[in-house]
This record gives C-alpha cells, structure tokens and sequence, in this order.
C-alpha cells in the first residue's frame, strides 16, 4: 500500500502517520518514506496478508491511499504521487489539444435533426471558439416512446459538415458493433453515462485508435468510473478523457447533482484529462452558464454543452440547451476566467 501525504502536512501529522504504519506494517514490514514532487510518500509492505487501509482513510495529512491492488493500474499515476498535468489527448486534425493550456469547448445539438440546422450549429460554435461540433446520431433514452436519433444519417451529416467545417465530431457509441463505424467520422467516441460499465463496449472501444471521452454513470463512484476508463486502457487506447456530467442524488433543485469536487479528486489518482457536460447535469440552460464558469474555475479541461439554433423546436433536451446568442456570451465569460487561472479558452 502507498500512502500520498498532503504538501501542507505538518511534522506533527507526518509523525503520527508515520508510526501507525509502522505498527500497521509489524515486525515483519517494513516502511519506506520518498519524496516525489514535493510530497512525502509512504510505502508500506509486509509479508503477510497487506496492510488495512481502513485506518488511513480521511487521516489528518494523508491526501491519497493506494491499494496495492488497486483497481486502476493503468490509469494511475504510478511513478507521481500528484498530477500537475494531464497526459493529453492530442487530435491532429484539427490541431487540438485536451489536457494542455487551452480549455477545449465541444458545443451542439444533443441530438443531429438535420443537415441544414447542423451546419448552422457547426458555423456558430466554431466562430465562438468552439474546436468540436457535438451532437448525437444515436441517442439512448430513458423511455423507448422518446426520440432516438435518426441514426446512420445523422452520422453520414455529423461527417459532411465535420469536413466541410473542419472542426472535430463528438458522438457517441451505443454497441460494440457501432464503433468501427462511428469511429469512420468521429474525432473522439463518446461512450454515454449509461454505457459506462458496458464492457464489451469498453473493450471494442479500446481496440481502436480514436479517442474514447467517458462519461461518469449517473450513480457511479470514482473507483467505478476509473475502473471503466481502465477497460478502454488495458486494450492498448491510451487516449481517454473523463467527462463528469452530473451524479443522481436526492436534490431536486437540478436535474443532477454536478460534482464539481471530483476534478482534484480525479488530479490526486490519474493524469487523465477530464471535461464537464453542465446541460446534462444542470438540466436548465439557465444554470449552464454558471456551472461552466465554475468548471473552468475548478480545473476542467474542457466543456460539453449543448447548443441549438432554436432550443424551443429541438427534439431532444431543449429546456438545457443554449441559443447561438447566450453561447456567444459564455465563450467571453471563459475567456475571462481562463485567463485569470492561467490558461486559455
């Protein structure tokens, strides 16, 4: 077991930890100490069945606790305790970086409806700073009597209008039988919040090249979420970005419950780049703008937000979609606040 201690923790703390893994470790363990990135780092090891790591959890100065079996070993951080960086996910097609300086904004239509409403979409997020079109051919939806996309068509159109605009395409993957096509006109699969633990989905998407954004399951913890990124990774993907959009919990104030505190947790356990979707997880286009100013604030890499050029007719999650016009101001506001954290939009 390897323990993370904080960079603020005292001699005091630091002591204490210290002496309840050595009695943790016994008289056949032993206990070593590192320093990696200006933080202390404990190894613990015994000859026999492991160290408990019950007793270190929610410790005064210890900031992580790795089990030696973690579930997570691709996507951990292995030789550095704290990522202060992401591994980034580079799409050369359009010269775009997730994970670097620049917070990537990936903007469209929750579901493609036509070719002419698509390009309209694709020309006004890009003149807005926007580097992806995002916008579903297949829609998984709670109810079957719900709109479900309309398919291969709306691929063939999310193709056309990805080239004839050069920005990049998001879309998601339903099926491990999809992927290769999906993956024919996307820059970057997306797997949904409901396929998160669709191993079979994780797996084929992991035998292929583009990358994979992986969105959180509405009730999953961040063990289970980093578990599911580890499918993709173990496949020999290496490109996968994390993207929170929102968690079920009993708020009934918005549509889900936007932990915006996993992003340092996420920062503490892995270098991948993670990314917020505030129109999923918000449910109100009114509290989009708000939520995305505080993701940017709290770290992420990138937004996920949906845009339409008339919300009140689309066919899928209007009531949390923006208008051209309300997008327009929330790319000034970023920019504002990216560069006040020392990044850009």
């Amino acid at each position: 077991m390897r323990l993370i201690l904080s960079s603020d923790a005292t001699a005091r703390e630091i002591g204490q930890v210290l002496e309840l893994a050595r009695r943790a470790c016994g008289d056949h363990g032993a206990v070593s100490v590192d320093m990696l990135d200006g933080r202390m780092v404990m190894n613990l090891c015994t000859d026999g069945d492991g160290v408990d790591a019950a007793p270190f959890r929610g410790l005064e100065g210890v900031s992580v606790v790795e089990d030696a079996e973690t579930i997570y070993r691709l996507a951990g951080l292995q030789d550095s305790p704290v990522a202060t960086s992401c591994s980034p996910v580079e799409i050369a097609r359009i010269d775009a970086v997730i994970g670097g300086d620049e917070v990537v904004v990936m903007a469209g239509p929750c579901a493609v409806e036509n070719v002419d409403d698509l390009l309209r979409t694709a020309v006004a997020v890009k003149k807005a700073g926007a580097k992806f079109l995002r916008g579903g051919a297949f829609k998984p939806r709670t109810s079957p009597y719900s709109f479900q996309g309309i398919g291969d068509e709306g691929l063939e159109m999310l193709g056309r209008v990805g080239e004839e605009m050069e920005i990049g395409i998001v879309t998601e993957a339903m099926e491990p039988g999809a992927v290769e096509k999906v993956g024919q006109v996307a820059d970057i699969i997306q797997i949904g919040s409901r396929n998160m633990q669709n191993f079979p989905l994780l797996k084929e998407a992991g035998r292929q090249p583009k990358p994979v954004l992986l969105k959180r399951g509405m009730s999953a913890t961040l063990e289970e979420w980093l578990g599911a990124a580890e499918y993709v990774l173990n496949e020999g993907n290496a490109k996968v970005i994390l993207c929170e959009r929102g968690i079920r919990t009993f708020s009934r104030h918005s549509r889900h419950t936007l932990d915006l505190g996993v992003i340092p947790a996420i920062r503490e356990r892995t270098r991948l780049p993670v990314i917020v979707d505030p129109s999923h997880a918000t449910g109100s286009s009114g509290k989009v703008p708000s939520m995305s100013r505080a993701a940017l604030a709290a770290g992420a890499d990138g937004l996920l937000i949906e845009v339409h050029p008339d919300p009140s007719r689309a066919m899928s999650d209007g009531f949390q979609t923006l208008t051209f016009e309300q997008f327009d101001r929330l790319m000034a506001e970023l920019k504002r606040i990216a560069r006040a954290v020392g990044r850009s939009v």
